[in-house]
């Protein structure tokens, strides 16, 4: 009885978060349709992914390459997945290879990532894959991404070296408390004027992924165009999940 109504919550917690969605949308001037919220279903089992994909939903983000290796094949292809952890170099093909419908990897955060996953890619022959750089923009060493300032040098690198990846935008974390640190969210849009004044592309073909359950209407707000939303659609995490090796 306890699953049947964790999944009715997950469903009806996924309405109330598009609501809200809707309405930061609102309040700042914003299409909807720009913003796209991605489920991080981290931990949690299949039979509720299945239940808020029933719901109508398409976007999910896994942060473990095992748990998504896992879950991916037992779920409908139509569902646009982006792989939004900490990516390690060994663990690039198979990510790819378990996952060919994997749309997004949100977390590129060196050359060296950049050129394994274009061979990667290349070798499997599937269609480009979609990337973001990940940008440290709070500066703790606890957090993955490169330095605002060597932002640029990397997606230079990946559009002029990386032919299978197709970049499409810059991506963060940022400090859990948004109220006392906006600048996080103003340091990633700063980031993209540089890029794309750099590479030649319109603000609008280069997104911004910013914002998870704390702080999602506040990245809208400054432009965010895909909120990772976890704890407010699925509840708390399950189990304190290891740390891959």
């Amino acid at each position: 009885k306890m699953a049947s109504s964790l999944v009715a919550g997950s469903a009806a917690s996924l309405k109330a978060v598009l609501d809200r969605v809707q309405q930061a949308a609102d309040r700042s001037n914003r299409n909807v349709k720009e913003i796209r919220v991605v489920a991080a279903s981290k931990t949690k089992p299949v039979s509720v992914l299945r239940q808020v994909y029933d719901a109508g939903h398409r976007f999910f983000g896994e942060n473990y390459v095992q748990e998504i290796i896992d879950k991916a094949p037992q779920l409908p292809e139509d569902i646009e997945w982006h792989f939004i952890g900490n990516l390690q170099s060994n663990k690039v093909k198979p990510l790819l290879a378990g996952v060919p419908n994997l749309a997004y990897v949100e977390t590129v955060d060196d050359e060296k990532i950049a050129n394994l996953l274009d061979r990667a890619v290349a070798k499997i022959g599937r269609k480009p894959l979609k990337v973001f750089v990940e940008v440290n923009t709070s500066g703790e060493t606890s957090k993955f991404g490169v330095e605002p300032a060597l932002c640029l040098d990397l997606v230079r690198h990946i559009v002029t070296n990386c032919p299978n990846l197709e970049f499409c935008g810059l991506m963060t974390i940022g400090m859990l408390d948004y109220s006392s640190t906006p600048e996080n969210f103003k340091t990633l849009s700063k980031c993209r004027t540089e890029v794309c004044e750099a590479i030649g592309i319109p603000e609008a073909q280069c997104e911004l992924s910013m914002g998870m359950t704390a702080d999602f209407e506040q990245a809208i707000e400054m432009g965010s165009t895909t909120v990772r939303i976890g704890t407010a659609i699925f509840g708390p995490r399950e189990y304190p999940h290891k740390e891959e090796k």
